[in-house]
């Protein structure tokens, strides 16, 4: 039995058959979490890779890299421990979901990856004011031939999230300019 926009229960049976924290046990995608977290209830890179994998969850499109899902975790990442909380999970699973709505809206050809120009549209109606010469080089960061996969859009939006908010922290008079220490600087650039 199929959830929709869920993909295939995990294995073992029904997705909310887990045994688990108060109040998850109905929720559907507590089966996903549950099937990869271990006894700390919390998971890894490599276990979101996973539950993301079983759930089905790029469906035609290529299964997330390792690396894109470590990013995923440092966006959602408040506590800093590297890993995620099933709460986290589900907040990354509705991000993804827009993400992904997002992604097919503007991949009118239905290729499965979207061009130069499609991703300028994409990054403009996410709100982002880029310089073409900045928009060039997210092209060219983010493409291969000129294509932009959805994992590699999914880390491009990340990116520009996590990049984003971190500037604004910064930029207390919101006048688009913010002072960074070298050594904030480089936590900022690599925790993204």
């Amino acid at each position: 039995m199929a959830f929709p926009g869920y993909g295939a229960p995990p294995p073992g049976g029904h997705p909310g058959g887990y045994g688990g924290f108060p109040g998850q046990q109905q929720d559907p995608l507590y089966g996903y979490f549950a099937a990869v977290a271990g006894q700390d209830g919390h998971i890894s890179a490599e276990e979101l890779q996973a539950a993301l994998s079983q759930a089905g969850f790029a469906g035609s499109y290529k299964p997330f890299s390792l690396e894109t899902c470590r990013l995923m975790i440092n966006m959602l990442d408040r506590d800093m421990s590297c890993t995620m909380g099933f709460a986290e999970f589900k907040e990354l699973w509705s991000v993804l979901n827009g993400w992904k709505q997002h992604f097919m809206s503007i991949d009118r050809d239905r290729s499965g990856t979207v061009d130069g120009q499609e991703m300028q549209q994409a990054v403009i109606s996410m709100g982002y004011s880029l310089s073409p010469q900045t928009m060039n080089c997210i092209v060219k960061r983010y493409s291969t031939h000129g294509k932009i996969t959805f994992d590699d859009y999914v880390t491009c939006c990340i990116k520009l999230r996590s990049l984003t908010n971190s500037f604004q922290r910064r930029d207390t008079n919101r006048q688009g300019t913010a002072t960074f220490q070298y050594d904030d600087f480089i936590q900022c650039t690599m925790s993204t």
